[in-house]
Order: C-alpha cells, then sequence, then structure tokens
C-alpha cells in the first residue's frame, strides 16, 4: 500500500466509531474513501472485486450476517451493491455489545432502495468525504485556522501566499484527486478526463441501471459547467443546451440526469440562507450548484490551466467552485455547513460557514485585486449592518477569500483578507 497522508475525514472518522455502531462514508469515486476506511478497519470485504462480486452480492441475498463476520471495525466497501446489508449491520449492532461495528464506504446512492427498511437512525452515522482540500494536499500553509476564526473573533492572522494565479489555475485543472497529487505534474491533468469519461459513459447509467446517453450527459455537464455557482434550473440548463448545442431537450429527462449526477457526487448544491433581518427583504430561496470537485467542470467544457488564464471570467467561477469545495472540507472538521445567500436586490454572499453551535461567518470569494476585494468586503459589512442582532447573533467574521495577493492579513475595517493558500479547517 502506497504511504498514506492523513486527511481531515481521519479524526471524524475515529470519533464517529467512538459513538456509534456504524459509519458511512459516502462521496464521490476516486476521492480517497477506502484507502481511509482501510487505515481504520481490521477487516475488509470488498464487495466490487471482480473475482468475488456475483457470490457478494449472492450471499448478501442469502445470509447476509457472513458477510459481516470479521475483526471490527470491519469494512464493507462499495455496499450500494448489495443494499440489503444495511438492515443487517443494523441488526448486528442492535445485538452487538459496542460501538464501531461496521465501515460502510460507498461512491453512489443505492439503486435499490426498497431493500432498506430501516433509516439507520441511532445505529449509523453519516461521513461525507471530498477530494483533497489544498491544506490537505499540501499546497496550502494553514497559516490562518477557521476555527480560531471562530474562537478568537477579531483576532490579528498573518500568512504568506505560495500560490500565483498560475498555480492557481494548474489547481483547478488538476483537482484534488489523491492519486493526483503524488504524479508527475502533466500526468496528474489528466486524472480529471479519465474521471469524467467513466461518468459519461458508465457512472451515471450504474447508480440506477438506468441507460443514459453519453452525449446528452456530456451536454448537460458542459452546460453546468458554464452556468456553475448560480442558483441553476433544470429550464435554464435545457435552455442552454438548446442555444449551444442546436438539440431540443426534455426537461423531464435533464432533470432524471441531473438527479442522476447527484447520486455518485458529481454535482453537490449549496442550500440557501434565511437569516433575521432588520427589514423585509425577499430572499432567494433555490440552492446554488456546484461540482464536487472544480476539475470536473474543467474537463466538461475541455480547458485546462491556460485556457483559465486567458479568461479570467470564468476562471473566477472555477476559483468559487474549489474554495467552496475547500471550505465544505473545514466546515465538516467544525461541526458546520457551507450556505449561499442572495437577496431579491442583489445583494450576494458566496459562502455561509454556518457552525451546528450558531455561530457563523461570512465569506465573500475573489481572484484579487484591490479594486475587487474591496467590492468584496463592502458587501460583507452592507450584509452584516442588515442583520438583525437582537434575534441572532453578529457574524463571527467577515472575509474575502481569495486566489493572489502576497499575505494574509486583517483589515482596519475588521475584513479579513485570506489566500485560500493560507487556509485551513
Amino acid at each position: 500500500m502506497r504511504d498514506y497522508k492523513p486527511r481531515i475525514a481521519d479524526k471524524m472518522l475515529s470519533r464517529r466509531l467512538m459513538g456509534v455502531g456504524a459509519v458511512l462514508i459516502q462521496g464521490p469515486k476516486w476521492c480517497g474513501k477506502t484507502t481511509t476506511a482501510e487505515q481504520h478497519a481490521k477487516s475488509v470485504v470488498y464487495m466490487d472485486d471482480p473475482e468475488y462480486m456475483e457470490q457478494n452480492v449472492e450471499l448478501a441475498s442469502l445470509s447476509p450476517k457472513r458477510l459481516l463476520a470479521g475483526a471490527t471495525p470491519r469494512l464493507i466497501d462499495e455496499w450500494q451493491l448489495a443494499p440489503q446489508l444495511w438492515d443487517a449491520a443494523r441488526f448486528e449492532v442492535d445485538h452487538r455489545d459496542g460501538e464501531g461495528q461496521f465501515i460502510f464506504t460507498g461512491s453512489a446512492v443505492p439503486a435499490d432502495t426498497d431493500k432498506i427498511h430501516h433509516s439507520g437512525t441511532g445505529r449509523f452515522a453519516w461521513l461525507t468525504m471530498r477530494t483533497m482540500s489544498l491544506y490537505e494536499s499540501g499546497e496550502s500553509t494553514g497559516e490562518v485556522s477557521l476555527g480560531e476564526m471562530f474562537s478568537k473573533p477579531g483576532a490579528e492572522v498573518f500568512g504568506t501566499n505560495p500560490l500565483n494565479i498560475d498555480s492557481i489555475a494548474w489547481l483547478i485543472c488538476r483537482g484534488g484527486w489523491p492519486r493526483a497529487t503524488t504524479i508527475n505534474k502533466d500526468v496528474a491533468l489528466d486524472m480529471p478526463y479519465r474521471y469524467y469519461e467513466a461518468v459519461v459513459n458508465n457512472d451515471i447509467s450504474r447508480v440506477d441501471n438506468v441507460r443514459r446517453n453519453a452525449d446528452r450527459t456530456r451536454r448537460i455537464l458542459r452546460s453546468i459547467a458554464r452556468n456553475q455557482c448560480a442558483q441553476l434550473s433544470v429550464n435554464t440548463i435545457c435552455a442552454d443546451i438548446e442555444n449551444n448545442d442546436t438539440v431540443s431537450a426534455n426537461r423531464t429527462t435533464i432533470a432524471s440526469y441531473i438527479d442522476a449526477l447527484k447520486k455518485i457526487f458529481v454535482l453537490e448544491y449549496s442550500p440557501a440562507w434565511n437569516p433575521n433581518l432588520r427589514s423585509k427583504t425577499a430572499i432567494r430561496s433555490s440552492d446554488t450548484v456546484y461540482f464536487s470537485d472544480p476539475s470536473i467542470g474543467a474537463a466538461a467544457l475541455g480547458v485546462g490551466p491556460n485556457d483559465l488564464i486567458n479568461d479570467l471570467c470564468t476562471m473566477g467561477l472555477f476559483f468559487e467552485s474549489m474554495c467552496i469545495r475547500d471550505l465544505r472540507v473545514y466546515a465538516d472538521a467544525l461541526d458546520g455547513y457551507v450556505y449561499h445567500y442572495r437577496d431579491g436586490n442583489g445583494l450576494e454572499c458566496d459562502a455561509v460557514l454556518h457552525l451546528r453551535n450558531g455561530s457563523y461567518g461570512l465569506i465573500e470569494i475573489k481572484l484579487g485585486g484591490d479594486k475587487n476585494i474591496e467590492e468584496g468586503a463592502k458587501n460583507l459589512r452592507l450584509l452584516a449592518s442588515k442583520i438583525d442582532t437582537s434575534r441572532m447573533r453578529a457574524p463571527a467574521f467577515l472575509m474575502v477569500l481569495t486566489a493572489t495577493g502576497r499575505y494574509a492579513i486583517r483589515r482596519e475595517d475588521g475584513v479579513y483578507v485570506v489566500p485560500i493558500g493560507c487556509l485551513r479547517d
């Protein structure tokens, strides 16, 4: 086995195993779920092992308990191939003594959910893994901690950014795929394309055994890549496909494809944040769509680092997608969630990191440049001024998250300006 570099998810998994009988790790293929789970497991059954897959699936139907026998924690990899294992594990957890009995991993939501009769509440904990954040892959220095920004509001920060616009463009296109972080740089850029082709030609159909058209999938992914980081409706995608590809797009069909892409964790949506405001403002409640890793969108459009450098408007969208990925990784470690805010007056906040204890931070994402940073800071201050602090807390921090810029600092107005190359959980 290759040398393993611990992930943020390792601490989360260890904690969950101490509190419940079973943990489900879910997330996109190739993000490192199995490798991380293997570090904590004492025995393993690989459900998709080609040599034994048919036998494993048959045994799961005849006597699932046999697949669950072994030293614990026992890893059941790609469990969705035999959904009945869920209820069997839940039963075993109820009748065994002790926590941390099973780790389930899967890169898709099971198609045959009618074989699952119990939600797993109280027996299972969930852990969503994503591709590697820049801190996990070693590109961020980690000098600025989001956790400390919550625990020490108003404290000074300082960090030196090792990244420039060229390296950011390359990191967007490479993505956070663990294997891509350890191989030749040119070869690493091929990995997102291999992932993209696997999704288009195979995975989108395997998720629920519904044969889907590869060309239509490509058109949908291209459309989402052109319109990512927005509150994107199915109607908008249909219109975009018809405008750019001169083919008809059926709304019901497109919706089913998008649902399948969610189930295999290609797409991840940010829900709208609904704060208590001093004045009545119409808050847009639609979710905002992102790729689970920015490199998927780059592969869908067929663009590389130089293409992004030559089109900074498009690069800004991809950079936002990368930042949201990292913020989600860090938020999970802090028991938090990432939301998006936009109201009817056009006031927007790219990310609201809201912790379970009620603390939250407001974040604007900008490639860089004094003018853009000033605009982001202005928006943050305006949104903060609208919040009714008699009914909810004031934000723990306001932050402009940037691609470029030499240093991470706290401005005189209290707004943090932090390059993504300095951030950690």
